[in-house]
């Protein structure tokens, strides 16, 4: 049975023959049944049945031989081997190097060959695509998306990314505030001397082992941030959203459990429960056409097709009880009118329609004997009576917004909300008194 030989073409890369001691040339001799190691004999050594140990003449063998072709009638095996050899070596693009390194083919011949039959022949790219598809699809199980190999962002120091990240810092793969980060004072003071007594020995020795668990304490909860992909927690958060809203509103659930599962396992246990969801509101919507004497998909798609008319027209007479009651208020159907251009724009949360007849706004906050309302001017402490905020809270969101307009050198709308985690209306009366006392800079258009 003729095989490929396992050994290049130079002769002196064969071990050499067990009976005369020659280099082997091929084709050769290898013995079936004898080895390891294998056993191989020169076609004269094999002809004379030579026997050696525990090999005999009788045994089975393979006749060991590079010379037939593969791709291509006028290429052996060898020379395909010496081929990918030789551009292993010289380059890819080195033809003429290529042909000198083979002696037995010219520099258009290695070309050629090397071109129709390794880049562009449709059997070994198809083959190359089916390997791509098997490790995506092998890796597909998971979906972290935050790798130890992937490079976090690097914000500037307490800028609003960099405090949304805990004080990360990348370059040094740490944070500036580590968890339980006055562990260590507990051992400033403690001095081990021969004259201890066993008991004060072993309490200092007891605040030791304490500190080492503080130690892996901190080390746990850095895994669990950098395996679960929580440090570059934008990133995570956008490809947490290409998920359907239930399963977005699972993650929030589950955040919690990761530091008990590992990150395969937690996505896994999500997507399995967000697959339970789905099997349970198919299997719900099957008993819906069950309890309505529905049998097959047929009759359920003119069920379906009837429901929606049904809940339209229902949506309609809804719709003129609506406009019937906003009739006679101005804002309320001003309100209605919104609501409206809300749904047909496709906003699919609309706020309910509220009326405001017979409302009444909230009355002025009273500051007397609030902290910091001496530090304001008449119309900060006017500002503050309007939209209801007490003075330090008031004089917190002011320094924060100049801080950061200093910073910046001028301060948007949207960068002042991010900022103030408060009513976006207070926020915008807040950011535009700011602007007209000359506190901040609004940028140019």
């Amino acid at each position: 049975m003729d095989r490929l030989a396992p050994y290049g073409s130079d002769p002196f890369d064969k071990p050499p023959c067990k009976g005369c001691s020659s280099y082997l040339m091929e084709p050769y001799i290898k013995c079936a049944e004898c080895g390891p190691p294998e056993f191989l004999l020169c076609l004269q050594c094999f002809s004379r049945g030579f026997e050696y140990k525990k090999h005999q003449s009788d045994h089975s063998y393979e006749i060991m031989t590079s010379d037939f072709a593969i791709l291509d009638p006028s290429w052996t095996a060898q020379e395909e081997m010496s081929l990918l050899e030789a551009v292993m070596d010289c380059g890819f693009g080195n033809w003429q190097d290529v042909a000198n390194q083979m002696r037995t083919k010219t520099k258009e011949d290695c070309e050629k060959h090397y071109m129709k039959y390794f880049i562009n022949n449709p059997l070994f790219a198809s083959t190359l695509l089916n390997l791509k598809q098997a490790e995506e699809e092998m890796n597909m199980d998971t979906a972290v998306p935050f790798h130890p190999a992937d490079d976090p962002p690097r914000p500037t120091f307490d800028s609003l990314l960099s405090r949304d990240m805990a004080g990360y810092m990348p370059a040094r793969a740490d944070f500036i505030e580590e968890f339980d980060n006055y562990a260590e004072w507990d051992l400033r003071d403690i001095d081990f001397a021969e004259d201890d007594s066993d008991i004060l020995h072993a309490l200092k020795i007891a605040v030791v082992d304490i500190y080492h668990s503080r130690l892996k304490e901190r080390q746990r909860r850095k895994r669990i941030i950098r395996e679960h992909g929580l440090i570059n927690l934008r990133k995570f958060q956008i490809l947490e959203r290409r998920y359907p809203k239930h399963v977005q509103e699972l993650y929030d659930a589950m955040r919690r459990f990761a530091r008990i599962l590992g990150p395969y396992e937690h996505d896994k246990s999500i997507e399995s429960h967000a697959l339970e969801y789905e099997l349970r509101r198919e299997i719900n919507r099957l008993q819906e056409y069950r309890s309505a004497g529905i049998k097959t998909f047929c009759s359920a798609k003119i069920y379906e097709r009837l429901k929606k008319t049904r809940e339209e027209e229902r949506l309609k007479r809804t719709m003129l009880s609506e406009v019937l009651n906003c009739i006679h208020d101005g804002n309320a159907c001003h309100q209605w009118l919104k609501r409206q251009a809300a749904i047909d724009s496709g906003v699919h949360h609309v706020p309910p329609l509220v009326s405001s007849s017979g409302r009444r706004s909230a009355p002025p906050l009273d500051l007397t004997g609030l902290p910091g309302t001496e530090k304001l001017n008449n119309k900060e402490k006017e500002l503050c009576q309007v939209v209801r905020l007490v003075p330090g809270a008031y004089l917190e969101y002011k320094a924060a917004l100049m801080h950061e307009c200093t910073k910046q050198g001028s301060l948007r709308l949207a960068q002042a909300r991010a900022l103030i985690k408060i009513d976006v209306n207070k926020t915008r009366k807040i950011y535009d008194f700011l602007i007209r006392e000359g506190y901040i800079i609004k940028p140019q258009p």
